[in-house]
């Protein structure tokens, strides 16, 4: 049987199969998943737990006696088998077929891979784990589910969020979903009931990506003093040079659609809705989208596509002043005109 991840709790409550698939290659969301499982075996008695990993040159005849003999403390017991390959090869391949379709007594098997590419998945290993039992697949968090994905942690940790709070957070973590459960447990450690947007800044002040938000806010009002400041400190700081093109390519291209909708006789309040702009940032928004037209934010991205082939060697040039003329271009201090495509 197949189960999608977020049914996996579901079918925990109400029973536990003989054997177990887990795949992803979002190391948090597997762990987690497997985490699950765990407890709820723990919990029906499986107090004994054989972790195997097999990599090269890997015994499997190893597997194959454990899984025909009981500890003399412990009546049940889980087989967790790790293949981050999702490869087990000919022999492995076998003794988990052979496993799936005869299930040993008073052992729960558990197999645990990295991303299985199709192939994999129509093998027959595969397909009898599935059959016997129950197989998940994680695939990793798209942007537009990390807010709901990131609320539901907070409530778990007895947090509501506030208004903007959820953006920002998946803004700062798009990417990193480990660096942004650690996050809430952080958050819920220093605070309690609802989050605001200042709790937020005390939490975040030591993070590279917030100081590089400050730089997007700071361009978007066109402050050429704190912008130029800010990222002179990035510099100094360290912080990759492509973190900070990723974040001002983002607002531009995002600028251009606000700035395209609105030409296109869009009311601007209903722009900045439905673009999720939270109540904070709209003045510095309104701002940008007051001298910045749909034109001028073409011209933004073709010098951050420039920018790039300067940071990854492609084009000559000194990779922290292209930046600092991508922020003065971005304030207006700078001309476009004569920026092509590259």
């Amino acid at each position: 049987m197949k189960l999608y991840p977020n049914q996996l709790n579901d079918h925990l409550k109400k029973s536990l199969a003989p054997v177990y698939l887990v795949s992803g290659d979002d190391p948090l969301l597997v762990d987690e998943a497997v985490l699950a499982i765990r407890k709820r075996a723990e919990l029906a008695g499986y107090s004994e737990r054989e972790v195997w990993h097999a990599e090269r040159g890997f015994d499997w005849n190893n597997l194959l006696e454990s899984s025909q003999s009981l500890s003399l403390f412990s009546q049940q017991k889980i087989i967790e088998l790790r293949l981050p390959t999702g490869k087990p090869g000919d022999q492995g391949s076998k003794l988990l077929s052979a496993l799936a379709q005869s299930p040993p007594d008073q052992t729960l098997l558990l197999v645990v891979t990295g991303k299985l590419e199709a192939s994999s998945q129509r093998s027959k290993w595969v397909k009898a784990l599935a059959a016997a039992g129950v197989m998940i697949t994680i695939y990793p968090l798209e942007s537009r589910e990390l807010p709901a994905w990131i609320n539901q942690r907070l409530k778990n940790h007895g947090l509501t969020a506030g208004p903007g709070v959820l953006d920002m957070l998946a803004w700062h973590f798009d990417g990193n979903l480990l660096a942004a459960a650690q996050e809430v447990e952080k958050l819920a450690l220093l605070f309690e009931g609802q989050l605001e947007m200042d709790d937020l800044s005390e939490s975040l002040s030591e993070n590279a990506r917030f100081n590089v938000f400050k730089l997007t806010d700071s361009c978007l009002a066109g402050d050429v003093s704190v912008s130029s400041r800010i990222l002179r400190n990035l510099k100094a700081e360290a912080v990759a040079p492509v973190l900070v093109l990723w974040a001002l390519s983002r607002e531009a291209r995002s600028l251009g659609q606000m700035a395209r909708e609105l030409q296109a006789g869009k009311p601007l309040e209903q722009v900045l809705q439905s673009h999720g702009v939270w109540s904070k940032r709209r003045p510095a928004i309104k701002s940008a989208l007051g001298r910045l037209k749909p034109v001028t934010c073409s011209r933004l991205l073709q010098r951050a596509a420039r920018t790039d082939r300067v940071i990854k060697g492609r084009l000559p040039g000194d990779t922290w002043q292209t930046l600092q003329d991508l922020v003065l271009a971005f304030c207006g201090k700078r001309p476009l005109a004569g920026i092509r495509s590259i």
